[in-house]
């Protein structure tokens, strides 16, 4: 089985472990309820985006569950 040649320092984990530290989520208000909404992204509580209405797409199960 194969063993590492050499340690890896702390330095050298941490600095590849850098980029696994989570980012806050950016939030907007929507424009037309001012409720907290991702940007670019519609608005769930009254379907709007960038001031457009939009119908949200209700899809059904094809599977009857038995």
């Amino acid at each position: 089985m194969s063993v590492p040649k050499k340690k890896r320092t702390k330095s050298s984990v941490g600095q590849r472990r850098s980029h696994h530290a989570l980012k806050k989520v950016t939030l907007t208000k929507c424009k037309k309820c001012d409720k907290a909404v991702k940007p670019h992204q519609l608005c769930l509580s009254c379907e709007t985006y960038k001031g457009v209405e939009h119908k949200i797409r209700k899809t059904k199960d094809k599977i009857s569950k038995k």
